[in-house]
């Protein structure tokens, strides 16, 4: 199986966070667009917040989001004076005081905000939206900066969930990779972070990275389980520093190869299982009882910009600099640079760089490729038919699936449905890139590795 998986490790497909995905994205789409959208949701639909904060209080050589360094109080309070701008503005241009069930602040790092101006926020938004009671309300955080004061003060705002940073444990790794952070040093947050009621929790764990190994990952693993996250998400690490510069710091000689890539993959996932974790789409694992463990057995498992979710929100509005909004009628990016965000939100038009409006095909095909990413299964016939389009709108996809079904990435039953064995997860970008009209066309150089 594993040498299956190596053949095809160089491949490179989009992680379908979205369909179309990013490289679709243009400047057709933009703030007056993106206007007309809010102003035409449904009073009554829900919706789910993500604000922004790109700053971190280190870098780590890894990264490649859109971050940047918090060297002074400066320029991040004058982000968040920039961020409730563009929350009172957006509340403006929708048709009612619409109902929140999801509020995620993602980053960079959230907390490299003072905490006083993430009170102000929270402030504001439940002045201009219903947050509904039960909301989750999730963190990201990095237990390098994550004080017992912190800790408090998300819990006083509100906060369900926080997903910590780990990536690794091993402290050769951690150093390669500019993100020294002990066992115990992670281990004191969790504890405080339990203690002030806040006991939803999310690992993010990295493989792929310089110097790690099958020693290194098992650690890793033993120790995730003794801190028992309710949640994990296992990323290969993607290698773009033709996009990211700070990767440019990591020594590429200790990088993994493709075959030790899916061994590391393989061997953390079994390990994770064994200690009780169930496997969830291609790359989550949640305990038993975790919602997302239940949502993935009941086939409610979502895909969006976050990853994998329970969010069945109607809409999703992305808030700060490049952030990601997903509506019923397209997709919109804010601009990216801090300066020129600013710039955009003081014209008083959501401050968007690009976009697409998705077509029926569109919405077709991200229906078949979220049941993929989610559901390892799909009936790819039936959603055409329950989109309007007649059931062999895909026979040219099933007839491409052959080759793949030839290396036992997936079964294809005589009825059209579509199985990719648990086997061979890891490779499901491959299966759904099959399904992606815009892919040949695009290119796949500019995204990761599929496997």
């Amino acid at each position: 199986m594993n040498q299956v998986l190596a053949r095809y490790a160089t491949e490179r497909a989009p992680r379908y966070t979205s369909y179309p995905t990013a490289p679709q994205f243009t400047p057709q789409v933009d703030g007056a667009v993106m206007a007309g959208w809010l102003s035409e949701l449904d009073p009554q639909a829900e919706l789910s917040l993500y604000l922004h904060v790109p700053f971190c209080r280190q870098v780590c050589w890894y990264c490649a989001c859109n971050m940047k360094l918090a060297a002074r109080p400066e320029p991040v309070l004058a982000y968040a004076r920039t961020l409730k701008r563009e929350i009172g503005r957006l509340a403006d241009l929708l048709p009612a005081r619409m109902k929140v069930s999801h509020l995620h602040w993602g980053g960079g790092t959230p907390t490299a905000m003072p905490l006083p101006a993430l009170a102000e926020i929270t402030e504001l938004l439940h002045a201009r939206f219903d947050i509904a009671p039960g909301a989750e309300i999730a963190f990201e955080l990095d237990p390098r900066t994550t004080t017992r004061e912190t800790v408090r003060a998300l819990a006083g705002l509100g906060a369900t969930r926080a997903s910590l940073g780990v990536q690794e444990f091993d402290p050769v790794v951690q150093a390669a990779v500019n993100r020294v952070q002990p066992f115990e040093q992670v281990r004191d947050v969790v504890e405080e972070l339990r203690a002030c009621g806040v006991g939803a929790l999310s690992f993010d764990l990295i493989y792929g990275l310089p110097h790690q190994s099958l020693a290194t990952i098992g650690e890793t693993m033993a120790r995730t389980a003794a801190l028992a996250p309710g949640r994990v998400a296992l990323f290969g690490y993607a290698h773009v520093p033709w996009m990211a510069r700070n990767q440019r710091m990591l020594p590429e000689a200790a990088l993994p190869d493709a075959a030790a890539r899916v061994a590391q993959a393989s061997l953390a996932a079994d390990l994770l299982e064994r200690h009780g974790y169930e496997r969830v789409g291609l790359d989550h694992f949640a305990l038993p009882g975790d919602s997302m463990a239940v949502a993935a057995r009941e086939g409610r498992l979502r895909r969006n910009f976050q990853g994998y979710t329970v969010d069945g929100a109607d809409a999703l509005i992305g808030l700060g600099a490049s952030s990601i909004s997903a509506l019923p009628q397209g997709y919109a990016q804010n601009i990216g640079e801090t300066r020129a965000w600013t710039r955009g939100v003081e014209t008083g038009l959501p401050p968007v760089a690009k976009g697409v409006a998705t077509s029926p095909e569109d919405r077709l095909r991200a229906a078949v490729i979220e049941r993929l990413m989610c559901d390892l299964a799909v009936t790819p016939a039936a959603l055409a038919q329950a989109h309007g389009f007649p059931a062999t709108h895909f026979a040219p996809e099933m007839a491409r699936l052959e080759s793949l079904a030839a290396d036992g990435l997936v079964m294809l039953s005589p009825e059209g449905r579509i199985t990719i064995p648990p086997a061979f997860r890891a490779a499901m970008r491959l299966v759904a890139a099959v399904f992606d009209q815009y892919l040949p066309e695009a290119g796949a150089l500019r995204h990761a590795a599929a496997v």
